[in-house]
């Protein structure tokens, strides 16, 4: 039996949610952005109106406020969206368990055995409807026999459309778009298809020669043309299925440069505390830790090193991330952002070499710190600091579990 699979993406998600929150906002231009005081001040999503005055992704709100002088800014708000996105995967829900996130505001919907509701595209017209209705959201669906090619679909036409891609049609629709608008195909990745086979198309990318691919781009390069040809048999997961966290990390935008080591400690332990309290929580400890760091000048880069043993303790992640920031990090350049985050997950089990002294140290500390996750989740998380928090207030006034979302890999991607 040939698979029907949807991929459902909501239009402009951040943006419509403010407006569908707030009707006085139907008719206006509007931007959901960061916190300009605190230098989040750029934008994270527009509405169509916003759009349509030439307001981007990604630029200052300064920039969009000249192209868009009636502009409204609210500030992004990521449990709202959370709730709005678990309620439309209620609705995805009524017509299949097989229901896989890609994002935050994008599902891949397998409804293969959902006949009762009708056609591929009759549910998909079907879900469009009631998103509009119940949530006052709109959504754009691709419909196809393979997960790729639904993908695709979803963003050939936008807002609130449905986009069939067929076994019989698939050559016509998709090979004559740019290779770039195929599933995991970015910037660097298109230069290389340019710059070695002078692909420019999906279409060329799929009459290609498999072996030079493979040969040039190794496996990555095989997959593409799978792609390219429709050959995707990948399974969308049960709704059910617990994703598999690769990593869990944080980050922020500080609100002032971070000059000397003692404003990196600050932010770096504020980061680390929340890394390692939501690896607790999830009953996990991690085995490598992560820096990313980006400077004033916008230079950018990650560092990455392995423990001697998997942790879930702030200190000892700290520990690691410090040292690979004072390894890597070019003397006096200020830094605007920086991030922590732990991979190479396991099981929080008691480990068979806990007589070790570093090991029966990680233990005790992670007694602890457990002991701080019970305070503070009962009197709230100011109630109990370190005291290198009072050093400096104002890099130190982030609690970074509540006003900073925390990301499994898998689950928003």
């Amino acid at each position: 039996m040939e698979r029907v699979i949807l991929h459902s993406d909501l239009n402009n998600f951040y943006a419509s949610v403010e407006c569908a929150y707030n009707n006085k906002l139907k008719d206006k231009p509007v931007a959901v952005c960061g916190d300009g005081e605190k230098r989040h001040g750029i934008v994270l999503a527009k509405n169509y109106i916003a759009k349509s005055c030439g307001v981007r992704t990604g630029e200052a709100l300064w920039e969009a406020k000249q192209k868009c002088p009636d502009i409204v800014f609210i500030k992004a708000n990521f449990n709202r969206y959370i709730k709005f996105a678990e309620k439309v995967r209620k609705i995805y829900s009524d017509y299949t368990d097989k229901i896989e996130d890609f994002g935050l505001d994008e599902c891949w919907l397998d409804v293969t055995d959902s006949k009762v509701f009708g056609s591929g595209e009759e549910i998909a017209g079907i879900i469009r409807q009631r998103v509009k209705k119940e949530l006052g959201l709109t959504a754009s669906i691709g419909v196809s026999y393979n997960k790729i090619f639904a993908k695709l679909g979803s963003d050939l036409k936008k807002p609130d459309a449905t986009t069939i891609i067929t076994k019989q049609n698939y050559k016509d629709v998709v090979w004559s778009l740019p290779a770039r608008d195929l599933l995991y195909v970015g910037r660097q990745t298109e230069a290389k298809l340019k710059k070695f086979f002078d692909i420019k198309t999906i279409g060329d990318l799929a009459r290609a020669d498999v072996k030079q691919l493979k040969n040039k781009l190794g496996l990555y390069g095989y997959t593409l043309w799978v792609f390219a040809n429709g050959y995707d048999t990948s399974s969308v997961k049960f709704n059910y299925d617990k994703p598999y966290i690769k990593s869990v990390g944080n980050s922020t935008t500080t609100p002032r440069d971070l000059i000397s080591d003692e404003d990196v400690k600050v932010t770096l332990y504020l980061l680390c505390e929340s890394v390692a309290s939501r690896l607790r929580e999830l009953n996990l400890r991690a085995a490598t830790v992560q820096i990313s760091v980006r400077d004033n000048n916008l230079g950018w880069y990650q560092r990455q090193s392995t423990l001697n043993f998997p942790v879930c303790v702030s200190e000892a992640i700290f520990k690691e991330a410090f040292t690979l920031y004072k390894e890597n990090h070019p003397c006096g350049m200020p830094i605007r952002t920086i991030g922590v985050r732990a991979s190479g997950l396991i099981a929080n089990k008691v480990t068979q070499i806990s007589f070790l002294p570093d090991v029966k140290n990680q233990i005790k500390n992670e007694e602890l710190e457990r002991a701080i996750d019970k305070i503070r989740n009962r009197y709230g998380y100011y109630t109990i600091r370190r005291g290198l928090m009072y050093e400096d207030k104002d890099l130190s006034d982030l609690n970074p579990k509540e006003d900073h979302l925390i990301h499994p890999e898998s689950y928003f991607r």
